[in-house]
């Protein structure tokens, strides 16, 4: 149903991914301009296709089963984008006049938090659901 605390978990964590990346820096150039989400298209489609994941799993809420697989798939999804960041930061070479990391690159995190959140929610709802189906 739409309003248990899973609907709750995964409309954040898709305003975390589809929000955030227009306004939180991912890091600094050298030039000192800020880059964002919107200035890496292949980044920017990741985020979008995370926070679209989020969306259609809160309507999925029929199928349970179905919600748990797609929310892990999401996860999955935002680890690779968090292991892409990880690895272009350790690639940057360190000094004085070096780009600068930034905080959005902390996105990916936030929005795994939410989603580990509302599979935990959903499994004790797929729980309770064939607890009661084994006393009929």
């Amino acid at each position: 149903m739409i309003q248990r605390i899973q609907t709750f978990f995964l409309l954040i964590a898709a305003l975390i991914a589809g929000v955030s990346p227009f306004f939180l820096p991912l890091g600094v150039t050298e030039e000192g301009v800020a880059r964002y989400g919107i200035d890496e298209p292949l980044v920017l489609v990741v985020f979008v296709v995370s926070a679209l994941l989020a969306l259609l799993v809160i309507f999925m809420y029929k199928k349970r089963q179905n919600q748990f697989v797609v929310n892990r798939l999401n996860i999955i999804l935002n680890l690779f984008l968090l292991g892409f960041f990880v690895y272009r930061s350790l690639s940057l070479s360190g000094g004085t006049e070096v780009p600068e990391k930034g905080i959005g690159m902390l996105i990916p995190v936030f929005s795994i938090v939410f989603l580990v959140l509302a599979n935990r929610a959903i499994k004790k709802d797929e729980d309770l659901v064939k607890s009661v189906d084994r006393l009929r």
